[in-house]
């Protein structure tokens, strides 16, 4: 072969290959964020929340029922309530995993709950577990959704005084849901971002070792093209600035995959005069509960008991 002849085979197939990579950047890339069952990312090892053994001092099981209920757009979701195991019930808490988890993640917290007076409602968020759907929209459907539960949780289990606890993505529905329903009267949020398009820009900088904003802000809108969601309404902190309920806000402060600063900006638009930030110290996104301990758990649960107790004395 020349070199006239060689050269031109080169260019020729720098075009496919240039022409390959675009479409791959414009098609295929974006689903990567958003398509929760593709099975491509399926095969991407992740960090998975480091669960600590809770100590329930049960005496009796819990009873518990897995249920079905429909969504706002007709998307059947799957979720497991966990009966108080007191005689009275203080609360409904529902709990909120993180990306590509589902609800078993809570499995020893549905426990300690009960054994504490707390029904505990564990949510399959949408494409995750048993639910169906194929994408996430990084709260923007997902906090409909919780509406959707507290709507059929009123009505099937006539229950009320509902709060929530999530972690990482479960924490960014939480803070959105709890600015778009008031029904929701405290939260838990651990871990969690405050803007869609910055925290994908942080993960191109982490996994990829460099970070370009116009280019992840555009897979992150062809993402939403795809999926059919707004990315710019996946903003926690935006929903932080209605959110008047008594929350904590959690976060650890070796989090190498969503800093810490993160989550004090989302406490800082927080409005409410009952908030309180609990920052743990050597922990990262995967591990909060593991270092915290049964002291964390035991500043949670006094929390959860302080809006009981004020639950009581305002119906009193």
């Amino acid at each position: 072969m020349s070199n006239k002849k060689r050269l031109k085979f080169i260019k020729r197939l720098s075009i496919v290959i240039l022409l390959i990579g675009l479409l791959l950047i414009h098609f295929f890339v974006p689903r990567l964020i958003t398509e929760i069952r593709n099975p491509v990312v399926g095969l991407i090892k992740r960090n998975r929340n480091i669960k600590h053994d809770l100590a329930t001092n049960k005496t009796t099981s819990s009873k518990e029922k897995e249920f079905y209920f429909n969504s706002f757009d007709n998307t059947k979701l799957s979720a497991e309530i966990t009966y108080s195991s007191l005689d009275s019930t203080k609360g409904n808490i529902i709990l909120l995993h993180g990306i590509r988890s589902s609800k078993l993640q809570f499995t020893q917290l549905t426990d300690f709950l009960s054994a504490h007076g707390y029904n505990a409602i564990a949510l399959d968020s949408r494409a995750h577990g048993k639910s169906e759907g194929q994408f996430c929209s990084f709260g923007v459907n997902e906090k409909k959704d919780i509406t959707a539960l507290i709507d059929y949780l009123s009505k099937n289990e006539n229950l009320n005084h509902f709060g929530v606890w999530g972690q990482s993505l479960g924490g960014a529905i939480g803070l959105q849901a709890m600015g778009y329903d008031k029904r929701i009267k405290f939260g838990v949020i651990e871990s969690t971002f405050s803007d869609f398009k910055t925290i994908v820009n942080d993960y191109f900088d982490l996994h990829a070792g460099f970070s370009f904003s116009p280019f992840s802000n555009y897979l992150v809108n062809r993402a939403g093209e795809i999926a059919e969601f707004d990315p710019n309404d996946a903003m926690p902190i935006k929903y932080c600035k209605s959110i008047n309920q008594p929350i904590l806000v959690v976060h650890g402060n070796e989090d190498k995959r969503i800093n810490i600063k993160y989550g004090k900006a989302n406490f800082s638009a927080i409005p409410s005069k009952h908030k309180e930030f609990i920052q743990i110290d050597s922990a990262n996104h995967s591990n909060v509960w593991k270092v915290g301990g049964e002291t964390y758990f035991n500043r949670v649960l006094k929390f959860l008991d302080d809006q009981y107790i004020s639950k009581k004395s305002l119906s009193i």
